[in-house]
This record gives structure tokens, C-alpha cells and sequence, in this order.
């Protein structure tokens, strides 16, 4: 792990940024990878050979089990069930429209919010009136008004919250949303800001055959998770917020893409993102934790965001990590699948109680973009 100053870490932590509370939320029932599979293969528009790979798609992704807000049961000794994607029809070949797709997040993406940001004030010990700012991050629907507003008159916070929303930037946004929250409580020490991350990826299923959108179908999921960010010096702070990282790869653009089409959103992934990865890097963070004086073998944690195992390797091999730097995101993406923006953070509350030292959350989305955070505990 390389040489550490735990006083310094502990000066940082009493007199920076801190993330006082964090709090998860999934949809009610899950589907185990198989199912999963099953439900693929009903739905979508392919040929023979295109069904097997299918299959071999689902059970390589890493992926064991996966919840959505669609799911009327759950893989728990009985078949799991939806009837929310049926199959391909002549007259319906590619499923729900995005309007119906829209009104299905309308519905239920305040229901996760709300529980997701009730635990992270309850871990705080901060007074929903306490609450200045609310941050929202999500790259799977729009709706106005939308959960930040569900937020300030579920939970009672004051009318005057100030409100941001951090949308359509994929899996990295939870990143994004920190550095928001950080500059508002850096610019005053009496903020408190709670930072919502939701997403119901499940809304996006395509129907359509394309390698890439197999693959998105067999990885994504619905989460939310939330934080509450302030500048008080507080013992019990989980984790103090240091720089961040913003890197865009040249040359990349249509590497991983996110776009809104006519049957739910549609991701592109080239088969070069992995490759992209191991290339372009570890130079950059080398370069960026040199600015604080520090370097890859410092950092004792990795919260890394799981966007497939391919995404995981590439990263660990980028960064010559030990099999274990990784464990945590590939137990949430075994446990949860990729839930976009909210998943980083459930992998910093795994790691919560594994590490004491400096901790990089990294994800990244279309650009193709680099985004990190580094955290001190």
C-alpha cells in the first residue's frame, strides 16, 4: 500500500468536506441472471445463433441477480415475474414507447429517492429542516417536477432548499453530483446537502439485436443511494472529499454513447472502451494524484465503478491492482448489476468498514469521459 500518514488523513478528514451519512435503496424484488435470460430471449427480435450468444452474454456479465422497479415477484424459490415487457409483436415490435417508459419513472423513481436519502439523514444525525441544498443525480429519465421536489415534501425539508440537478451524464454522475455538493459546502460552512443518486436502467430494456445492446440488457439495474455533505467537524464523518478528476479521452467520442431513441434510451459500447481503458489511464491518475502528493501504491482503497467485468479487469490491469483492490465492485455488480450513477456509492459503503487510508472513486460514461473522486478516511 505504500507509505501513509494517518494523522495527516485524520487532519483532512476533521477539517474538510465529509460525507456524514449514506443510505442505499433497491426496488422490492429482484431476478436472478438466468431468469433474466429467459425473459431476454422471449422479447427480443433475434435469430437462432443470436439467442446463444445471448445466453452466453448474460452469464458472463458478472451479473447474479438484479433488481427493478418492473418486477411484480422475485427469483426466490419461485419464477420471478414481469409483465411490463411483453414479447415482440407486429404491431409492437420494440416495446413500450419512451413516453410510456417516462411515465413509468415518473412514478416510481421518487419512491427509491425517498427511502435512499431517508437513510442517509438517519445515518447523519442531520434534521431534514437542516437540509440547505439538495443535489439529484440520474441519466434515466427526465420529469418535472421531478424528485427533487418528491424529496423536499416527502421528507420535509424546508421549502427553500436549494435545488440541482446533475442529468444525463451516466455512470460517473454520482461523481459529478460530490463535486457539486463539495463546492457548496466548501463556499459556506453552515451548508448541509443532501445528494440523491436514482436510476431505473430496467426502463431501457431494447428489444432490438445488437451485440452492444445485449450487453447493456444483461448488465443493467434500478438503485438509488444518497449522501449527506457538509463542512462540519464531525467524529463520526464516513469519508472527507478531496479533488476530483475530470478527464475526456481524445478521439473517443463514440466510444460509449447514451442517447434518446423513440423505445427507451439506447447505449452504444465499443468493444474498444476495455482497450481504451488500459491505455489512457493510469497516466492520467498518476498525473492527477501528483498533484497531492501522492501516488497509485498510497491508495489504500478503490471504489471503482462496475460497469462489466470487462470495465473491472481493464482497470485493474491498467493499474497492475492486486485481485482484492476490486473485490468490492465486483460484489456489487455480482450482487446488484450496474445501477449507473448510484452504484459507486454502494461500493463506498462496502468498503466503509475495509478501509482507513485514501480511497479513489472512479467511473466512467460517454465522452469517453474519466471522472474520480479521491476520498480520505
Amino acid at each position: 500500500m505504500g507509505w501513509f500518514d494517518a494523522d495527516a488523513t485524520r487532519k483532512k478528514l476533521l477539517m474538510s468536506t465529509c460525507i456524514q451519512g449514506l443510505g442505499l435503496a433497491v426496488p422490492k424484488h429482484f431476478i436472478n441472471q438466468a431468469e433474466a435470460a429467459h425473459y431476454a430471449l422471449a422479447s427480443c427480435v433475434a435469430s437462432d445463433k443470436q439467442r446463444q450468444l445471448a445466453t452466453r452474454l448474460y452469464l458472463r456479465s458478472g451479473v447474479e441477480s438484479r433488481h427493478s422497479v418492473l418486477l411484480n415477484s422475485s427469483t426466490n424459490g419461485e419464477t420471478a415475474a414481469q409483465s411490463y415487457y411483453e414479447p415482440s409483436t407486429e404491431t409492437q415490435p420494440f416495446g413500450p414507447t419512451t413516453a410510456e417508459r417516462m411515465q413509468t419513472y415518473r412514478s416510481e423513481a421518487e419512491k427509491l429517492a425517498i427511502e435512499a436519502a431517508g437513510k442517509a439523514l438517519l445515518a447523519s444525525g442531520v434534521e431534514p429542516a437542516a437540509i440547505t441544498h439538495v443535489v439529484t443525480v440520474s441519466c434515466s429519465g427526465f420529469d418535472a417536477p421531478g424528485v427533487d421536489v418528491s424529496l423536499i415534501t416527502e421528507l420535509g425539508l424546508k421549502q427553500q432548499v436549494a435545488r440541482t440537478h446533475v442529468g444525463f451524464m451516466g455512470c460517473h454522475g454520482a461523481m459529478n453530483g460530490l463535486r457539486v455538493a463539495k463546492a457548496y459546502a466548501n463556499a459556506d460552512p453552515n451548508v448541509q446537502v443532501l445528494l440523491v443518486a436514482v436510476e431505473l436502467c430496467s426502463l431501457h430494456y431494447q428489444y432490438e439485436w445488437t451485440n452492444e445492446r445485449m450487453v447493456s440488457n444483461s448488465l443493467f439495474a434500478d438503485g438509488a443511494a444518497a449522501v449527506v455533505v457538509s463542512n462540519a467537524e464531525q467524529s463520526k464523518s464516513l469519508w472527507s472529499i478531496g479533488e476530483s478528476l475530470a478527464e475526456i479521452v481524445p478521439e473517443s467520442r463514440d466510444a460509449m454513447t447514451w442517447r434518446i431513441g423513440d423505445h427507451g434510451f439506447e447505449m452504444t459500447l465499443s468493444p474498444a472502451v476495455p482497450q481504451l481503458i488500459k491505455q489512457e489511464l493510469r497516466p492520467r491518475l498518476e498525473a492527477w494524484l501528483s498533484q497531492g502528493d501522492l501516488s497509485l501504491d498510497q491508495i489504500a482503497g478503490w471504489a471503482v465503478h462496475p460497469g462489466g467485468p470487462r470495465i473491472l479487469q481493464a482497470c485493474s490491469e491498467a493499474l497492475s491492482l492486486p485481485d482484492s483492490a476490486l473485490a468490492a465492485s465486483f460484489d456489487v455488480l455480482r450482487r446488484f448489476g450496474n445501477m449507473s450513477s448510484p452504484t459507486v456509492l454502494f461500493v463506498l459503503h462496502e468498503l466503509e468498514q475495509q478501509i482507513t487510508g485514501p480511497t479513489v472513486a472512479l467511473g466512467f460514461g460517454p465522452g469517453l469521459a474519466i471522472e474520480g473522486c479521491l476520498l480520505y478516511r
